[in-house]
Order: C-alpha cells, then structure tokens, then sequence
C-alpha cells in the first residue's frame, strides 16, 4: 500500500487526555498528517487568520473542533470560520462528548461538515479517528489537493 500524501490538521481541543490519544491515533496510524493542537477557541481563530505567534501557521486541510472550549466555544469558532471568506472551505469535523440532538441540528445549521461523538473507550476513540483521518486523507478530495 502506497503512503498518501500528509494533510495539515488543526486540532482544537482543551482536554489533554482527548489530544494525547488523537496524537497516539494518528502515529499509530502512521500517516504523514502534520498535526497542529490549540486549545481555546481565541487561538484557533488566531491560527487560522495567521495572527500574532501564529504568522506562520500552516493553513489546514481540516479542523476537528471539540464544543465546549474555554474563551470562545465551539459553536462560535465554526460560525466565524464558516463565514470568513478564507476560512469557509476548510472542512470541519466536529468531535465532541456531546450527544445532544440540540447540538447535532445546531453544527450542522453552522455548516459543519460532519458531527462525531468521542468514544471514551480508547481503543474505539483511536478507530474513530483513524476514520476520519482515513476519509479525509484517502476518500475525500480537499480544495488545493
């Protein structure tokens, strides 16, 4: 099987133990993905407008965003990348521990491309990362790739 080319991922997540297994899943899985980790909601958006320390971020191929973050959440990040004319195409995963129908309906009418719930069993939060990376790297065609 052939190595596919890496894509830029922008992790935004505030709980340690959510961004150390995603780190484990994508190592484990071996792909060329460079893995970028915020942790609030006010320095994801500085990431992505390339602000401050953040002048040379790397633009992401996609962002899995966790809801609940400090300083800005969730849903407010996907509604401000979602309506920024440089930031709208970037596809976005949302991957939470919520299981509310509220927040489901909620992303989705912000136009977020995808709603995951966190496994808390480790084993099935590393496969379902590794879906989503294998559908994104693999599946999906991402604009400028």
């Amino acid at each position: 099987m052939t190595q596919q080319a890496g894509i830029e991922v922008l992790l935004v997540e505030d709980d340690p133990g959510d961004v150390l297994m995603t780190r484990e899943a994508f190592a484990e899985h071996k792909v060329a993905n460079r893995l970028s980790v915020v942790s609030d909601g006010v320095t994801a958006m500085q990431f992505l407008r390339k602000e401050g320390e953040h002048a040379d971020a790397p633009t992401p191929d996609l962002i899995l965003l966790d809801l609940n973050l400090p300083r800005m959440d969730g849903r407010e990040v996907l509604a401000a990348v979602k309506e920024d004319p440089e930031l709208k195409q970037i596809p976005v995963v949302v991957l939470t521990t919520s299981e509310a129908e509220e927040d489901v309906l909620r992303t989705y009418a912000l136009h977020a491309n995808a709603y995951v719930t966190k496994p808390v069993d480790f084993d099935r939060f590393i496969d379902v990362v590794r879906k989503i990376d294998d559908f994104f790297v693999t599946v999906v065609r991402l604009p400028g790739r």
